[in-house]
């Protein structure tokens, strides 16, 4: 019985440790578990939106598609301004920006590590201006750059194999990697099985409105998309973006808050 908690305390030391020694601040100074080394993220991050892209080709030559390419290209130069601002470009260095519509009923969009954007033909029947979806793809952006996929990742790293390395479980065990990823990011039948924490879905609203800000989009709009999607409604059988992305009063309280600052890039920027 001594040897048992001798090895468990052991292993409990370990644990913690590498939780200590693996923790990092985001670009909003909040400090943050980071088992994912970026060179292995990345690099899954192209394989699996190479085989999403594969299996759902991009919708292309309609006033969406250019909707979605027009609001995308405007979306991320303003991130990049926004992020040299706060001296925070090495965020995006290896980012390669990409932006497809995909047709499909669900409503939702998604942004991988990397640059990687996709957004549903389902979303645009809800963000269906480019002052809208700029609301929408600001906040998405803002999970990648922050980090936040990497984050659930580590949590889950540390929970189910004790804070093994990324890099050690895509070798040993590629599949359950693969689907981890799909499921933290929303790709494939795993959709929202680990949605963001609330201080996530936070953090990528405000980011998101600073985002839009310095892409010259009025931030004022995203208060009015989210009193949209409220009272469009989410819960378990909702859509998907909705059940992921729960929008509610404290939710836009709190956008609304942001908005002095917001608006001070926006002005800025005109």
């Amino acid at each position: 019985m001594k040897k048992y908690y001798s090895l468990l305390m052991v292993l409990c030391v370990l644990i913690i440790s590498t939780a200590f020694y693996s923790c990092k601040k985001n670009a909003e100074g909040r400090t943050v578990l980071n088992l994912v080394d970026d060179g292995t993220m990345l690099s899954l991050s192209q394989q699996e939106y190479n085989d999403f892209i594969s299996q759902n080709p991009p919708v292309t030559g309609t006033p969406e598609a250019e909707m979605v390419q027009r609001v995308g290209s405007r979306v991320t130069a303003g991130v990049s301004k926004y992020l040299s601002d706060i001296g925070r470009s090495d965020l995006i260095s290896n980012y390669s920006w990409e932006f497809n519509l995909v047709n499909s009923a669900e409503v939702n969009a998604w942004c991988l590590p990397g640059g990687k954007i996709v957004v549903y033909t389902g979303i645009l029947s809800l963000a269906n201006s480019d002052d809208q979806l700029a609301v929408v793809l600001g906040h998405e952006i803002a999970h990648a750059v922050l980090k936040h996929g990497n984050e659930r990742m580590s949590e889950q790293l540390l929970a189910q194999y004790g804070g093994v390395a990324l890099s050690a479980l895509l070798s040993s065990k590629p599949q359950e990697t693969r689907n981890l990823f799909n499921t933290v990011y929303g790709i494939g039948s795993t959709l929202g099985t680990l949605a963001f924490s609330r201080k996530q879905e936070s953090e990528a609203d405000e980011a998101g409105l600073y985002y839009m800000a310095y892409a010259k989009y009025d931030p004022n709009v995203a208060v009015s998309f989210w009193q949209k999607m409220q009272q469009y409604g989410g819960g378990s059988n909702g859509p998907v973006f909705l059940s992921t992305h729960p929008s509610d009063q404290q939710r836009i309280d709190d956008i609304k808050s942001h908005l002095p600052k917001a608006m001070d890039y926006y002005n800025k920027q005109q």
